[in-house]
């Protein structure tokens, strides 16, 4: 396991396409694994999407404090509703905006042992959840923000 470095705005990796994980091998564990270390690592952060890291695959990891979600190959099924989230990204640094998201959505995935399960979000979660699923389309929340705050240093 590992701690890798967060890609920032401005690499080309952020802005492409994930591609699907054909199989759960060695290589997807490791990463998995590698995902959990960094967020954990960051001290501050609640989701992490393969891109963050550099790799363009669909993978997500995610903990807001029920314990960490693994998302291979994540696809939200239902939504509804509308909730207003102020929103940060390890890959901005120092920058939040507020973004509308859905307040509930229901996200089919496939766990670490190639079982397909279904996870119902609401509030942070649900937002949470979009926002991950959007770096896998190559998408970053300030693409999406109609209000933008800045902060100099949010280390402190």
């Amino acid at each position: 396991m590992a701690i890798r470095n967060i890609v920032t705005k401005g690499d080309e990796v952020l802005k492409k396409r994930c591609k699907e994980v054909k199989e759960i091998n060695e290589r997807i564990l490791d990463l998995l694994d590698d995902m959990k270390d960094t967020l954990y690592g960051t001290g501050n952060g609640v989701g992490l999407a393969a891109p963050q890291v550099g790799v363009l695959r669909r993978i997500v990891v995610i903990d807001v404090g029920d314990g960490l979600l693994e998302l291979i190959n994540p696809v939200i099924v239902e939504q509804e509703g509308e909730q207003d989230s102020l929103e940060g990204c390890l890959s901005i640094p120092g920058v939040y905006g507020r973004v509308k998201r859905p307040a509930r959505v229901v996200v089919e995935y496939t766990d670490r042992n190639g079982k397909r399960l279904r996870k119902e979000g609401t509030d942070l979660l649900a937002v949470c959840i979009c926002h991950e699923l959007d770096h896998l389309d190559g998408i970053l929340f300030d693409e999406k923000a109609y209000e933008f705050v800045y902060v100099e240093n949010d280390q402190e």
